[in-house]
């Protein structure tokens, strides 16, 4: 199995437009899955930004991104990304998921998601967020 780490950009409101923005840049593919196309929307003003988004190009620059919601605390230089960790295989992530989940805490379970048939966010015990998850073949 390979895996690749991806850095994880956090935003509070501006990763549609950073993700809109990066393609011209280095190329690519977006994908913007906003709070209500997930069904995750929890504030109406909120329900367009993004819960999951990436620019992934042919020559292997792979950028992720989303929005904080503003119901979770959000300082830039705090939290300012994620470690994401993605792969084809369900059990290697599992695995890398049982190492890193002792003495963490769980952000989000592992568990199917709307964009990933497996899914889990975790912050270590040294304070890193990390995101894993089974990558999928987005359509053009």
């Amino acid at each position: 199995m390979t895996i690749q780490t991806t850095t994880h950009l956090n935003f509070r409101g501006d990763a549609r437009a950073a993700l809109q923005f990066y393609p011209g840049v280095f190329g690519g593919q977006l994908v913007a899955i906003s709070y209500a196309d997930a069904q995750r929307a929890t504030d109406p003003a909120e329900a367009d930004w993004i819960v999951f988004g990436s620019v992934t190009s042919e020559d292997g620059f792979r950028i992720m991104a989303f929005d904080v919601p503003s119901a979770t605390a959000y300082e830039p230089g705090t939290i300012p990304l994620f470690v994401s960790v993605r792969g084809a295989d369900a059990a290697e992530i599992c695995a890398y998921w049982g190492e890193l989940v002792a003495g963490a805490t769980v952000v989000e379970p592992l568990a199917a998601s709307q964009w990933s048939p497996l899914y889990g966010m975790l912050t270590d015990h040294f304070g890193v967020t990390w995101v894993l998850d089974v990558e999928v073949a987005w359509a053009s």
